[in-house]
């Protein structure tokens, strides 16, 4: 049943039903390692599909009957775009069955507007003195020394 989905494989004559695949799942650890080690492979068999789909160019020209009785060759749009459709789809199911493998790469900015240096920053609020929190070391901006006993740090 190579790279059938779960739901097809289980409308056929005699295979069990999704439901009962489910329960397996949950309560058959063995079927479980089968399971995983099998969308592992239908992921690696949609990606060898979207290599042969953006490969095959054989329908994306179509001949056309001009008004005049010429033929002409044309893009088929249609097609192009189907064939980009096939490949999307199977994009996304490999990136969702092997993250790792396939998913998109994100990345972590480690610098500020123009390629700055991030700074560090602190917001701090000032509350009544009684129910203030010493922060040692924090000494706001413009403020004395016996100001910041009187700061705590917010989110």
């Amino acid at each position: 049943m190579e790279g059938y989905s779960l739901r097809k494989i289980c409308a056929r004559y005699g295979m069990p039903d999704k439901s009962t695949v489910c329960r397996w799942l949950a309560h058959e650890p063995t079927f479980r390692d089968q399971y995983a080690r099998a969308r592992e492979i239908q992921a690696e068999l949609l990606a060898d599909e979207i290599l042969d789909i953006a490969d095959d160019g054989t329908n994306d020209y179509v001949e056309r009957e001009t008004a005049d009785g010429n033929t002409r060759i044309l893009v088929d749009h249609d097609h192009i775009n189907r064939s980009r459709l096939r490949v999307d789809a199977r994009k996304w199911v490999a990136e969702k069955l092997l993250p790792k493998k396939y998913g998109a790469k994100k990345a972590i900015e480690h610098t500020g507007p123009d390629g700055a240096t991030l700074a560090p920053s602190l917001k701090v609020r000032f509350v009544n003195a009684s129910a203030a929190v010493s922060i040692p070391g924090v000494q706001p901006t413009g403020c004395s020394k016996n100001v910041s006993q009187n700061a705590v740090v917010t989110d």
